[in-house]
Parts: structure tokens; sequence; C-alpha cells
């Protein structure tokens, strides 16, 4: 459920930062903010737990955030 929520918000936030990109910057951060809240939360699990909790959620930030790069990246190459 989870991997499906963040591919869904992966799409949108690229097809997003291509057609707007100015307007991409906010619902990106907002997301990646929510998404290391959760980090944040499982790291607090000791030891070798903390790792696994939060590595899903440090994962998706990073994901979001690189595909919401690659759709300003893809629409400054654009010749018009």
């Amino acid at each position: 459920m989870m991997i499906a929520a963040v591919i869904g918000l992966c799409v949108v936030l690229a097809v997003l930062a291509f057609l707007l990109p100015r307007l991409s910057r906010h619902p990106q951060n907002g997301a990646q903010r929510t998404l290391g809240l959760g980090s944040r939360a499982g790291s607090k699990a000791p030891g070798v737990l903390g790792r696994l909790f939060s590595k899903p959620f440090r994962s998706s930030s990073r994901a979001v955030g690189r595909s919401g790069s690659a759709g300003r990246r893809a629409r400054g190459r654009l010749p018009f």
C-alpha cells in the first residue's frame, strides 16, 4: 500500500514539476518533510530495528526529491 502511494506521489510530482516547475517545489518539500517525520520516528527504535524502520521513509523521500528534480530538469531541456 505504501509503495503504491509513494509511486503515485512521485508520478504526480514529476508531472507537476514538468508542467509548473516553480509551483512544484512546495508540494515536494511538504512530501519530503512528511516522510522525514516518519524516518525520524522509525529511527527511535533501538539498534538495528531503528535503521530498518526508518529506511523505507528515507528512500521514499529520496525518490520524491529525484522525481521532482527530474521533471524540472526535463522541462529545462526543452527547446522552447
